[in-house]
């Protein structure tokens, strides 16, 4: 499948969006999301996290790199890597959270993920735009990932 673009009129569209793959997405999912401060990212994270039923607050990790939750239906975890270069990521291991060997299978976002030197086999590309009037998401499926695009419309 190639990948589709939805409109998002509002960062309350961009959180929508977040629910929507949250109730979609299984174990094992990893969302790879991109795009300039401001573009929604954490807010889409905000939203995955409430589709994943998660009770606590989902805040940026950007200091903290990576933040894990367990609360939900199933495991989030989140990572930023916008203080990172890419050759320092390799040190985080975020192998460990998407081939779910050392950690409960669950889904991982990870923003800033430009700066991955090396990506998971099956992932969905997610890229933000925030344009004068709205934002734009650019979904592009890869290897295995599976999504249903009209399923992503409330």
């Amino acid at each position: 499948m190639t990948g589709f673009t939805l409109s998002l009129p509002n960062a309350a569209a961009t959180r929508s969006l977040g629910v929507r793959l949250g109730q979609l997405c299984s174990p094992g999912s990893i969302l790879l999301l991109s795009g300039d401060l401001g573009a929604g990212k954490t807010t889409l994270v905000q939203g995955l996290g409430e589709g994943l039923a998660i009770p606590e607050a989902i805040v940026s990790p950007t200091f903290t790199l990576i933040v894990e939750y367990h609360e939900g239906r199933i495991p989030l975890y989140h990572l930023d890597l916008y203080r990172l270069q890419p050759h320092e990521v390799p040190g985080l291991n975020p192998e460990l959270f998407w081939e779910g060997m050392e950690v409960e299978p669950g889904i991982v976002a990870i923003e800033w993920a430009q700066r991955l030197p090396y990506h998971p086999d099956s992932y969905l590309q997610v890229s933000l735009t925030h344009r004068q009037e709205h934002r734009e998401a650019h979904l592009v499926p890869v290897g295995e990932f599976e999504l249903d695009a009209i399923a992503l419309h409330p």
